[in-house]
């Protein structure tokens, strides 16, 4: 085929001077700061072991790309930005990519990619799941006191007919209702699950799960379940009760709850009229739902303001006073489901376009993956810096997309990178932090 793209493109002139443009510089990349993520993924071997949870059952004859060079490149594309498995067209010749991948020739195509996502099995998923919170315990150098565990449930929509494929009634749309479990920005599980399902679904047996692990590496630590009131189960808070574990826990409301606060609400409103300033009362009693056999600690929050007045409740076996509880131990859940939002809209994972529920499962875990380096990254080794607190997208957009041109030879890979770059401090202070640990 005749190559018809000109040697030289011209634009008009600034200042007499010509302007000309062409395609004929090799080895240039935008996503030069995705040695960063190699260097920290180098030191938590995580992509490492998961490839190792993997089964290969490929001819090794035929083999070209091995399981954890394929693994790295999907993750480490997700952090960059690239969702599509089409991208990887063009980034498998991309010499950064192949440079943090660990190879020097181009990298897997988007067929076979494909193959790969879709070889998963079920064990090989559950092992990868383990390593996730294994992750977690090893982050920890000393066992912590107490840990918070978030547990929430989210919808992904999907458009084509994949396996598990189901309408939801709340989201109104056909969707999968993944269940993620965090402490703080620590993520430990990413579980895909059908939408015809009730939204507690597999919480009880997940957080028996982790209690065993977490309580034989650390047992004295205090745990807390904290979730919303989806989780106000009675098969939950029963099995919290009777192993020794904390639970802060959304309450749905109801004529009986709603009868029990109208004093606390009345009050607020009355506050509100007499002060014309927003009004937060609380108060609390024990209560018993029908299927409970015993009567719980219920918090109410009876809020009054110029658009009208808020009732909330929530259920709990904590000790502390109740406006303390509510704000100070329950409110901050707000924050897992930021990090929901960066899993979704910064790493792409509701990408679940596969037509297996377990290639899309996988896909699940490549984001969270994904998102497990970049926090770690931020969390220690950033932490000095202005993006101590940033989410993953101003991380890539700030400190991975960046243009540079790359020169290989026999001896050594040169990154050569613009001196106007303007996070130079930053990114220099992630590398020595790196190279320090």
């Amino acid at each position: 085929m005749t190559d018809c793209t000109p040697s030289s493109l011209q634009f008009s002139p600034l200042n007499r001077k010509k302007i000309q443009a062409n395609f004929d510089t090799v080895n240039i990349t935008s996503d030069s700061g995705l040695l960063l993520l190699r260097e920290v993924d180098k030191r938590l071997k995580l992509t490492q072991e998961l490839s190792k949870c993997m089964k290969d059952v490929r001819h090794p004859g035929y083999v070209t790309h091995s399981i954890e060079h394929m693994l790295k490149q999907r993750v480490y594309a997700i952090a960059a930005g690239y969702e599509d498995l089409n991208d990887h067209e063009h980034l498998c010749k991309d010499s950064c990519f192949q440079t943090a991948v660990g190879c020097e020739i181009n990298l897997a195509s988007p067929s076979t990619l494909s193959r790969f996502e879709n070889s998963v099995d079920r064990s090989s998923l559950t092992a990868m799941s383990k390593l996730l919170v294994e992750c977690f315990i090893q982050h920890h150098k000393q066992a912590p006191k107490e840990i918070i565990l978030d547990f929430d449930p989210t919808d992904h929509e999907i458009h084509g007919h994949q396996e598990g494929r189901h309408y939801h009634g709340y989201y109104k749309q056909y969707c999968f209702l993944p269940l993620h479990v965090f402490c703080g920005d620590h993520l430990l599980v990413s579980l895909l699950r059908p939408s015809d399902i009730d939204g507690a679904k597999y919480a009880g047996a997940v957080l028996r799960l982790l209690v065993k692990r977490l309580r034989e590496v650390w047992p004295d630590i205090k745990i807390v379940f904290r979730g919303d009131c989806a989780f106000a189960r009675r098969r939950i808070l029963h099995w919290c009760e009777q192993n020794n574990v904390g639970y802060i826990v959304g309450m749905p409301g109801n004529k009986r709850l709603e009868a029990l606060s109208h004093f606390l609400a009345k009050q607020a409103e009355k506050g509100y009229k007499d002060t014309q300033s927003k009004q937060r009362l609380f108060a609390e009693f024990m209560y018993a739902a029908t299927s409970w056999k015993k009567e719980r600690r219920i918090i109410a929050k009876a809020e009054h303001h110029e658009k009208g007045s808020n009732l909330r409740f929530i259920v709990t076996n904590q000790s502390d006073v109740a406006q303390a509880v509510y704000d100070e131990h329950y409110c901050p859940r707000g924050n897992m489901e930021n990090g929901i939002k960066q899993l979704k809209l910064d790493l792409f994972s509701d990408r679940n376009s596969c037509t297996s529920f377990l290639a899309n499962q996988f896909r699940l875990l490549l984001s969270s993956v994904a998102y497990i380096l970049i926090s770690e990254l931020r969390r220690s080794h950033l932490s000095e810096t202005v993006f101590k607190n940033a989410y993953c997208q101003t991380i890539r957009l700030k400190l991975l997309k960046i243009g540079a041109v790359i020169i290989k030879n026999t001896r050594r890979i040169q990154v050569l990178l613009s001196s106007a770059y303007p996070y130079q401090k930053e990114f220099v202070c992630a590398v020595n932090s790196i190279n320090s640990t």
